[in-house]
């Protein structure tokens, strides 16, 4: 190659890139590929991250087609009307699944994860509330929502974004789930929604979904003041309805008017996919879409991100089609039960006590029994990422925070094998600890393995 041109796949050997100003010359694709990838080597292996939710495992097909679909730009309907049209045949399929009413408009949208989706029926919401307030005369300034403090980060973000008064429901020891015991405290005429979790991120638990209803059923008829439900099924919203066909924690409920769930958790696209799915059209506020017409055709526009690429849409609807409900119900299923032998073993070991007592979606949350006094969980985390597994490791929430959990995320691609290495490598990592003692990991370190559960 020519000295004066790019850089050759050889020259990166002794080339260093810089912080803070990028390259003034380039360098050859083959060398720039190689440097991108020898900065992340020391980055864990996606297929042992079980601190996340979401999909590290794709198909030969799934690969191809996401490099076929990557460079097309979703929000030109015009463009790509083949695209626009399997994401509204998604939507209905989703609305039937969760038993959406079958006379209605089903309406909905896949966003950018369920970070957006959240956002999408939080807003909602609140411009129900406020058009419901003000036609009766009333102030529509204080909104306030209701959920546990379980609840993801995101919704803490759609309350300081859009002005929202957080009613948070403390958690306590022992019951790490939103329950009616203290509604009465927080609802209010104010009350523009109460989110109840199907798979919460701590421990995998659902919030007491039918309870909740109930006790808002008994308020509407104490108070005349109607409050709906959005239900965040953003990991439970592609196990539950597999798993369980006759748990009532979707649209069968009269007052859940909205639910959300992640494509790229247990929908097993890669991220960043998510869904949201309104009971009906009327739901979704008109006020909240927009038309537009400078990409070719005049089209509306509901969502909080325009340009993204389409590949995840193309990805959803392979999988919904490859697999069809018989497959997502062998593999939800599946992950179910190996979450369960992995549990079993761990129990059985003597370190553990479950958090978890309800095994609905595929988590395994552990808190270390008490007597272990020298290692915590954050040492176990620490430990076992020696062996190139990653576990979450955090402090629970307010007013639980003394009790720390690991929590483990079995993915549908893990083995039985694979789990019981797994449980030994967890196990074996007690058993040094108990001997050597913990509490030496680095502050800093032990922040690095704690998690803020997100929608990412």
């Amino acid at each position: 190659m020519d000295a004066k041109g790019p850089m050759s796949q050889w020259d990166m050997f002794n080339t260093e890139i810089s912080d803070d100003h990028m390259p003034a010359t380039g360098m050859d694709a083959r060398a720039a590929k190689a440097i991108v990838n020898s900065e992340a080597w020391t980055d864990a292996k996606p297929e042992m991250n079980l601190s996340s939710f979401v999909t590290t495992f794709m198909e030969p097909e799934e690969m191809e087609l996401a490099r076929e679909h990557i460079l097309k730009n979703h929000i030109d309907h015009d463009m790509y009307p083949q695209l626009f049209a399997m994401e509204r045949r998604m939507v209905k399929w989703l609305h039937k699944l969760w038993n959406g009413p079958a006379d209605v408009e089903p309406y909905g949208a896949a966003t950018v994860g369920s970070s957006e989706a959240c956002m999408l029926a939080g807003l909602a919401h609140k411009w129900n509330w406020r058009q419901a307030r003000e036609a009766a005369g009333k102030d529509a300034t204080r909104p306030n929502m209701v959920t546990g403090g379980n609840v993801q980060i995101v919704w803490k973000k759609f309350l300081r974004y859009f002005d929202v008064e957080p009613r948070i429901v403390p958690l306590k020891p022992g019951n790490y789930r939103l329950t009616a015991e203290h509604l009465d405290k927080y609802v209010d005429e104010n009350t523009i929604c109460v989110v109840a979790i199907a798979g919460q991120t701590f421990t995998g638990e659902d919030d007491e979904i039918q309870e909740i209803h109930d006790w808002l059923d008994a308020y509407e008829k104490r108070t005349g003041i109607s409050i709906p439900m959005h239900i965040d099924g953003a990991s439970g919203g592609f196990v539950n309805p597999f798993c369980y066909p006759d748990y009532k924690w979707d649209f069968r409920l009269p007052r859940v008017q909205s639910i959300n769930a992640s494509g790229h958790k247990f929908g097993l696209v890669p991220p960043g996919l998510g869904w949201v799915v309104f009971r009906e059209r009327k739901v979704f506020n008109e006020d909240l879409i927009f038309y537009v017409n400078y990409l070719g055709g005049e089209m509306p526009t509901a969502t909080l991100n325009f340009s993204r690429n389409a590949a995840q849409i193309a990805l959803q609807y392979y999988g919904f089609i490859r697999l069809g409900f018989e497959g997502y119900q062998r593999i939800m299923t599946r992950t179910v039960e190996n979450s369960q032998y992995l549990r079993t073993l761990l129990l059985d070991s003597g370190y553990f006590t479950i958090m978890n007592e309800t095994q609905r979606i595929p988590v395994v949350a552990l808190t270390l029994k008490d007597e272990y006094k020298t290692f915590n969980e954050f040492d176990v985390s620490a430990k076992v990422r020696e062996r190139g597994w990653v576990l979450s490791a955090y402090a629970m929430p307010p007013d639980a925070e003394q009790v720390n959990s690991l929590r483990v995320v079995v993915r549908p691609h893990l083995n039985r094998n694979v789990l019981k290495g797994l449980a030994q490598d967890i196990i074996a990592a007690c058993e040094w600890l108990e001997q050597h003692g913990g509490n030496a990991t680095p502050p800093e370190l032990h922040a690095a393995h704690m998690v803020t559960p997100s929608k990412c």
